[in-house]
């Protein structure tokens, strides 16, 4: 028995300790990104300000990646299970499998371009975006280039998605390449239009997918795309795409809400919640990328031994996450206006602008804790296969999130839509513990 026990002790240590060296290069690695569009946002709010280029920029980015997002969530959550599996039972069926993936991405992502040019064409058209008279003629000017992302995009995460099966972190540092080539076309070309903004993105997406096929390119990783879909792979795969994508596709669908919500409330709105947003997402960024691509491989290699095993080690990294997402929450409470205004303080964006979005930032951080312990919860399903979980946990997100704007964004405004977060996160962490504590 006591032997037995030594071996368990050594065996938890061993994944404490794989957890550990990924969170660290995956944290590093984000930071570094992260610092990169940080530079990004000190450059457009330096050009643009709360102008309405920002607006119709935001708003037709966050619609158009949308999608890109639910891809690449669902992706990474069925994908990296689904390559542990094959690497133990059936290793040979790698390249046929990754070859009709990447056909199935390529006609895809021609597709939705073809649907988002013309149903957000359709809206913009209409005038029922919401947007103010001269941001909606901005975001149509804009569509026809930032509807190129779509094929762009899921390429890209398609790629991404595979190295971090294969357990290379180096592609979340390839993450920022996208912000490099936007705030040099921002600088580049002062023109005060919306072209530097739409083909910086454009061009970054492009970069970034190239620097992902040139490594797996010369490790002979990288198969020519093939339009059938005959691997047996296809039925574990399509087991768990159906269900992550609903899910995925509700959750990510609040920051959509958002933008909607946000455009009824005058010009300004979009760009002060976007401002915000992005600082958030600077932190929250630490947490999503680094937990999850740091439990993930690990909880999905140990599978086989059962939630029993597993469930006190996912369990103590999610209390571990909350406790250092409240001291985060209050660390940057204190530090908010300090870092809007090293960031965003100059050219077009003032002291005033500054106080405003310091404020809606305050707001939105009581969703760190809540957030940062749902990624570890996250992680330890998936890995157990547990899909149906993360589709109510995309029911509950999307309608907590509805639920908050309405109540507080007609009394708070632009602070009430960055408060509802709390609620959608803070909801899921709750069905996660309740539902995953009880082993299936």
């Amino acid at each position: 028995m006591t032997s037995t026990l030594g071996t368990r002790i050594r065996t938890a240590d061993a994944r404490h300790a794989a957890i550990l060296r990924g969170l660290v290069l995956v944290a590093l690695f984000t930071l570094l990104g992260k610092l990169m569009g940080a530079a990004k946002e000190m450059a457009v709010a330096y050009r643009y300000g709360l102008a309405a280029e920002v607006d119709a920029y935001q708003f037709l980015y966050t619609l158009v990646s949308w999608p890109i997002g639910i891809w690449s969530s669902v992706l990474t959550a069925v994908l990296v299970p689904l390559a542990a599996r094959m690497q133990g039972a059936g290793p040979a069926e790698l390249p046929r499998f990754r070859a009709e993936l990447l056909g199935l991405a390529i006609v895809f992502g021609l597709g939705l371009a073809l649907l988002a040019w013309l149903l957000i064409g359709a809206i913009l058209s209409l005038g029922k975006a919401g947007l103010p008279a001269p941001a909606a003629g901005l975001a149509q000017a804009a569509l026809p280039g930032l509807v190129l992302l779509l094929p762009l995009g899921l390429l890209t995460t398609l790629q991404s998605a595979w190295m971090l099966a294969a357990g290379r972190h180096v592609n979340t540092l390839l993450d920022s390449i996208p912000t490099f080539f936007i705030a040099a076309a921002v600088l580049a070309f002062p023109s005060g239009s919306i072209k530097p903004l739409v083909w910086g993105t454009v061009a970054g997406c492009g970069f970034h997918l190239a620097a992902l096929l040139l490594p797996m390119a010369r490790r002979r990783e990288l198969e020519a795309p093939s339009f059938s879909l005959v691997s047996p792979q296809w039925t574990w795969f399509w087991q768990g795409f159906g269900i992550m994508l609903g899910g995925q596709a509700l959750m990510s669908f609040t920051t959509v809400i958002d933008q909607f919500y946000a455009a009824g409330l005058g010009t300004g709105a979009i760009a002060t919640l976007g401002y915000a947003n992005r600082v958030l997402s600077l932190i929250l960024g630490l947490a999503a990328v680094a937990v999850a691509r740091a439990t993930l491989p690990v909880f999905s290699q140990a599978q086989p031994e059962g939630p029993a095993t597993l469930w006190p080690l996912a369990l103590g990294w999610a209390r571990l996450m909350f406790l250092g997402g409240i001291a985060t929450m209050f660390l940057s409470w204190l530090l908010a206006p300090w870092a809007i205004g090293l960031l965003f303080e100059r050219g077009q964006f003032g002291p005033a602008d500054t106080r405003i979005v310091s404020e809606v930032l305050r707001y939105g951080l009581p969703q760190l804790p809540f957030y940062f312990s749902s990624m570890v919860l996250v992680s330890y399903a998936l890995s157990q296969r547990r899909y149906t979980l993360i589709f109510w946990s995309g029911v509950i997100g999307c309608v907590a999130k509805v639920l908050g704007n309405l109540f507080l964004a007609p009394s708070l405004g632009v602070n009430g839509v960055a408060l509802a977060a709390t609620f959608t996160y803070g909801l899921n962490a709750l069905f996660f513990w309740l539902t995953l504590r009880r082993t299936p």
